[in-house]
């Protein structure tokens, strides 16, 4: 910090010592003003004169008032603008009294509003100005007349000067203040947002290849004394579904990653051009799964493309592990306007006990909702007439409402 702004924050710390200061600085220019004869030979010339008592009384007033110039501007205001009338009129040579009412002026100006500036301002330039043009004893077209008239008027003018300056420096640091409030909310959200995306995502590729390993693993080790060929096979899906979860969990958490940090995956996001791995990864678990599509050539954006393979994904999950061992899934992803329909569909009974797979903890169906809802979808999932569950979501070809994260 420099010594200027050091300086300025300790006069704004002492509003109080500040005005006293100036006060004496006026004092100080008032008494040496009142020593200089204007009518001399050669013009305006220093002379050895005292001023009389009223005039050092009226100057010494008006000088104290000022030191209450910022907490009553407009008491002092008629203070000083008294004893600057009083000597107007009385004072012969006259002393410069109406210093102080010109910076008393001034104050009014640059605390108050427009209007008031205006109507103060007039009001002192008019009585003071008259008083002196038609009571003092100087000829009303004086010189000093009219310089009171012309002090008066900048003073009112420079005050609402600096007022209006003021105004615009406050609006504009309130407006860089705001933005930077707006963003920093924007940033928190969009944080927010993200979590929320990566929290979806790492809870549908764990719930999606989990499920899978643990049916795979139960056949394992259910077959492997009686079936050691079948075994082996459940234990290669098996690895192989823990392959595929490491490597999404790792595209997941690459994006984590600060710019140090070695280089993520670059492998893309799945969507439905990868709808039949997804459903042969379920087959091979011994799900039965039917895909039926209507969607070819359509082309769509990355996020919904996403949305809609692990709503297919979260869907053959809980069919995996809440129908029932008899269950049989149907895909379907259809076209319809400006949209893309997704449904899934079982035939399985269900837990014995009918609960929706919501309801015993899980958040995948509520994650299902909110992805395709951020998408400016519809999402709706419940059991169907005569057993099974039906996941059916509707997503805008084009994209409605931003996708999170983006």
């Amino acid at each position: 910090m420099s010594t200027l702004e050091r300086t300025r924050c300790r006069a704004r710390a002492h509003p109080l010592a500040l005005d006293a200061a100036l006060a004496f600085a006026v004092l100080a220019c008032m008494v040496a003003g009142s020593f200089v004869d204007p009518h001399g030979e050669n013009g305006a010339s220093w002379v050895a004169r005292t001023p009389n008592t009223l005039s050092l009384t009226l100057i010494v007033l008006g000088a104290a008032a000022l030191v209450f110039r910022r907490s009553a501007p407009l008491t002092v205001l008629g203070a000083t603008g008294a004893v600057s009338l009083v000597e107007c009129v009385t004072g012969d040579p006259r002393a410069p009294v109406a210093m102080s009412a010109v910076v008393a002026l001034y104050t009014v100006a640059s605390a108050t509003d427009r209007p008031t500036t205006w109507r103060v301002g007039l009001l002192t330039m008019t009585v003071l100005t008259a008083s002196a043009m038609l009571a003092g004893p100087l000829p009303w077209y004086a010189q000093e007349n009219l310089g009171i008239f012309a002090w008066t008027g900048m003073a009112a003018a420079a005050g609402d000067a600096v007022r209006s300056r003021r105004a615009v420096v406050h609006a504009i640091r309130e407006r860089a203040e705001r933005a930077e409030r707006t963003r920093e909310e924007e940033a928190r959200r969009r944080v927010a947002e993200e979590r929320l995306r990566i929290a979806r995502d790492l809870h549908d590729v764990v719930a999606h290849h989990i499920a899978l390993v643990n049916v795979q693993a139960g056949v394992a080790a259910h077959v492997m004394d009686k079936r050691p060929d079948q075994a082996k096979e459940a234990l290669a899906h098996v690895r192989e579904a823990s392959r595929s979860a490491l490597n999404e969990l790792r595209a997941t958490v690459g994006l984590l990653r600060q710019s140090g940090d070695p280089e993520a995956p670059t492998e893309p996001a799945p969507g439905l051009a990868r709808l039949d791995d997804l459903a042969d990864t379920f087959r091979n678990a011994g799900l039965p799964v039917e895909v039926a599509r209507t969607d070819h050539g359509t082309s769509l954006p990355a996020a919904v493309d996403l949305a809609a393979y692990r709503v297919i994904q979260e869907a053959l999950t809980n069919v995996q592990k809440h129908a029932g061992a008899e269950a049989k899934a149907e895909v379907s992803v259809v076209r319809v306007g400006p949209n893309v329909e997704v449904t899934v569909l079982d035939s399985g009974p269900g837990r014995d006990d009918g609960d929706v797979p919501e309801d015993g903890g899980g958040h995948g169906l509520l994650g299902m909702r909110e992805r395709v809802t951020a998408l400016g979808g519809s999402c709706s999932a419940a059991p169907r007439y005569g057993g099974g569950f039906r996941v059916h979501a509707i997503l805008p070809v084009k994209n409605r409402a931003p996708a999170l994260g983006d």
